[in-house]
């Protein structure tokens, strides 16, 4: 759950300043408060998520206890393989979340068939990591969609138009689960070179090697 930190300055006698943070992670936001509140001249604190709600120290706090034991701060890389002569598609998901303040990675792949182009198992790779996160019960937060395909994401996001009936039918697949979740997405092109480990997780899902994984892992640079 990433948060903005509103808050007023006061100094001395002078007068007053308001700042405005970046976008934090929540647990973060409360560190630098506590840091800040040791001044004696930070008032009027509070706390506004992705969704536009406000919160109070006290009401954020007692929401981060409350979802401590749900995924959290979700990071999703997808990537799809196509063979086209055997008509097949190698789909490859790696998930990154935090849970009971441990930070976990999940990583997955699929192999399907009869699917008509990249583009297609590109949005059937997508599919799959909004399938995963419907299985680790993710619902009403924000998550981070990390993929090389410029086509899937501005498609999705509406940057571009998408005139392919196939595409679209996908497009409103992942749209109406996206929607059941609540789940808000955060659309991020990368490099091929940023994306290797899902592309490779399709790739030996093209070959018959089928993997599936979930282990516990430091603090990832995401």
């Amino acid at each position: 759950m990433k948060v903005l930190i509103r808050w007023t300055y006061f100094f001395n006698k002078k007068g007053t300043a308001s700042f405005l943070s970046e976008w934090l992670e929540a647990e973060s936001a409360l560190a630098i408060v506590e840091d800040l509140e040791k001044t004696g001249r930070v008032k009027a604190v509070e706390f506004e998520d992705e969704a536009g709600t406000v919160w109070t120290k006290k009401e954020l706090v007692k929401l981060l206890t409350e979802v401590e034991d749900e995924p959290q701060n979700v990071t999703v890389f997808f990537d799809g393989s196509y063979r086209k002569d055997e008509r097949l598609a190698g789909l490859g998901v790696a998930l990154y979340y935090t849970q009971n303040k441990k930070n976990w990675r999940i990583r997955k792949n699929a192999l399907l068939h009869q699917l008509e182009s990249n583009n297609e198992a590109e949005y059937a790779a997508f599919y799959e990591a909004v399938k995963q996160l419907e299985e680790l019960e993710v619902h009403h937060q924000s998550c981070v969609f990390k993929g090389d395909s410029l086509v899937v994401l501005n498609q999705l996001s509406g940057e571009w138009p998408c005139y392919e009936e196939q595409l679209n039918r996908w497009i409103d697949r992942i749209e109406e689960k996206l929607a059941k979740l609540h789940i808000r997405p955060v659309y991020t092109p990368i490099s091929r070179k940023d994306n290797q480990e899902s592309d490779q997780l399709a790739s030996q899902a093209i070959n018959g090697e089928e993997i599936f994984g979930k282990i516990q892992i430091e603090k990832k640079e995401l």
